[in-house]
């Protein structure tokens, strides 16, 4: 099963963290065999709760780089 996610890299969510999970997701997909597309995009309209990433079409708020990590093993592991 191919993956998707797709981060916000509006200004908030980038400031907010973003920018250092979007190294932490790429050196993760780097490092596994998982087939997965990456994308960033603008404001998703939820600057409050940034930083935002989506999954799969699962959307998660307040993304911190220590539970990033365990959020993309359980939602990326092999089906």
């Amino acid at each position: 099963m191919k993956h998707t996610i797709v981060i916000c890299m509006g200004s908030s969510c980038f400031a907010r963290g973003n920018k250092r999970n979007l190294k932490i997701i790429e050196e993760y997909l780097a490092g596994h065999r998982i087939d997965c597309t990456l994308t960033g995009r603008g404001c998703v309209g939820k600057c409050r709760t940034g930083p935002n990433l989506s999954i799969d079409g699962e959307n998660f708020e307040r993304v911190d780089s220590e539970s990033l990590i365990d959020l993309l093993e359980a939602k990326l592991k092999e089906r």
